[in-house]
């Protein structure tokens, strides 16, 4: 499982994909290629390496082997086809002498530059002066390639005097039998030219086959060192902390949604970062409508996949523990476009999900489980889904509006709307500014009944109102 396979999960998520500051298309590659990782030393010296060059970024001495660096990763090119060529003996092109050439440049330049960073343990760049070397014979010290006089003896009087037969030819007054002599002469002297010029790279091509493995390694280790710049800037841009990682559970402290905040920093809206803990088993989350609840899981899902990806999170403080996945149950917008009932796709999901949770250890984000369904089924699904799941070695959050479900776990509840922190009318577009997203622990099996209030104060139809309020009474007390 790669971030690729992760990619279109969340929005969410993509968001913060989209924002790295990835310089090459081979960086972007690396990145989608990272894996979900469950190993907590791997996971640990990826938090170092990040650390260590957000330190690096950090410190304006730094600014230009920085800018060296970032430089040499702009100058990368795919040199996929060509690995692959040479490491099936093929004869190269010209063109792919130039690029073995130069990403050996940029190789050596980025080690010295690593050098003075102290970060050549990180990037591991293998040494590929020898490969430089053998397509830079005259010592020119550039990145650019042709097929040199040196490589060959006989080129150096050959050029010559193809040069020089041109010249002539350009410059000539004579008669058309004359010309159309030299012309052919010149002719046996292109071809005896490149006759020379295969074989010479044809010897290169097989001279740089014993650097095969080097070059590739060569070429995903700068791909890593611009996925972990990407990654080490991210870190600074945003603020993002170090997870530490644990076993007893996933504790988030000021967690923050970074596609949100950032639209209400830009909308000069209020952002409120939470504090949560996740336990094994499972914990109902309720609270009342516009409360955050689906932002919520998505978030915690968010910053759980970046722990997992080797990203720093967006929170003050955390402490997570690994998660052989993280699962989404949050609607399915593809499959109801494909003509799939939003109850049908979802409840496919959360089957699935039950069944993986019986020999894999999820982090399972289930946001109003069988809503779409009549309430009496919808509650017994609820019950079903929570009573198994419990049961399972996953951590899973089910944010609910059923009341009296009966189940023994453990139940948080959004704080919701606060009628203090109105300063101005309330209306649709403003009343998330008044809502207070704190998690506070809740004993009770109800849930918050708010959707009247919330109407009410948003000056709905007041006969529509009251009628609701006469009905909600008369509906509890037969209940």
């Amino acid at each position: 499982m790669t971030i690729k396979d992760k990619i279109t999960v969340e929005p969410g998520f993509m968001y913060v994909v989209d924002k790295m500051e990835l310089m090459s298309a081979a960086g972007r590659r690396r990145m989608l290629q990272q894996p979900f990782v469950t190993d907590k030393a791997t996971l640990i010296n990826e938090y170092d390496n990040t650390e260590r060059i957000a330190k690096c970024l950090r410190n304006t001495e730094n600014s230009r082997p920085v800018a060296v660096i970032r430089h040499q990763l702009m100058q990368m090119h795919d040199l996929l086809g060509t690995l692959s060529s040479l490491r099936q003996r093929t004869v190269l092109e010209e063109i792919e002498l130039f690029e073995i050439k130069n990403l050996a440049f940029l190789c050596m330049e980025t080690a010295k530059a690593a050098t003075t960073l102290g970060i050549n343990d990180i990037l591991c760049i293998p040494d590929l002066k020898g490969v430089f070397d053998l397509l830079d014979p005259d010592g020119s010290g550039i990145p650019t390639f042709y097929i040199y006089d040196s490589y060959h003896p006989e080129l150096p009087e050959l050029r010559k005097q193809l040069k020089a037969k041109q010249t002539l030819l350009d410059n000539s007054n004579g008669t058309i039998d004359e010309k159309t002599a030299l012309q052919r002469l010149i002719n046996d002297l292109f071809e005896k030219q490149n006759e020379i010029q295969q074989q010479v790279v044809a010897d290169l091509s097989e001279r740089l086959y014993a650097h095969c493995g080097a070059l590739g390694e060569a070429f995903e280790r700068m791909a890593y060192t611009d996925f972990v710049f990407a990654k080490a800037t991210l870190a600074e841009e945003w603020h993002l902390c170090r997870p530490q990682i644990g076993d007893a559970g996933s504790t988030f402290t000021l967690l923050w949604n970074p596609r949100l905040r950032h639209r209400n920093e830009e909308q000069g809206l209020r952002y409120q970062p939470v504090d949560i803990e996740l336990r094994n088993g499972v914990c109902l989350i309720t609270g009342a409508n516009m409360a955050g609840k689906t932002v919520l899981l998505k978030t915690v899902g968010i910053a759980q996949m970046m722990a997992q990806f080797g990203f720093l999170v967006p929170a003050t403080a955390a402490e997570t523990t690994l998660f052989d996945d993280v699962v989404f149950c949050i609607g399915d917008e593809q499959n109801e476009m494909n003509g799939l009932s939003s109850f049908a796709s979802e409840i496919i999901k959360i089957s699935d999900t039950v069944s993986r949770a019986a020999s894999e250890r999820l982090l399972i984000l289930i946001d109003e489980p069988a809503r779409t369904t009549n309430p009496i089924e919808g509650k017994a699904i609820v019950q079903s889904v929570a009573t198994l799941l419990e049961k399972r070695p996953s951590t899973t959050l089910i944010t609910t509006h059923y009341s009296q479900l009966g189940l023994d776990c453990r139940r948080l509840r959004v704080k919701g709307f606060v009628e203090d922190m109105a300063d101005i009318p309330l209306s649709p577009e403003n009343i998330n500014r008044f809502m207070d997203y704190s998690l506070l622990p809740d004993n009770s099996d109800e849930v918050p009944q708010e959707a009247l209030r919330i109407a009410t104060i948003l000056g709905c139809n007041n006969e529509l109102l009251e009628t609701a309020k006469g009905l909600l009474e008369r509906n509890q007390k037969n209940y």
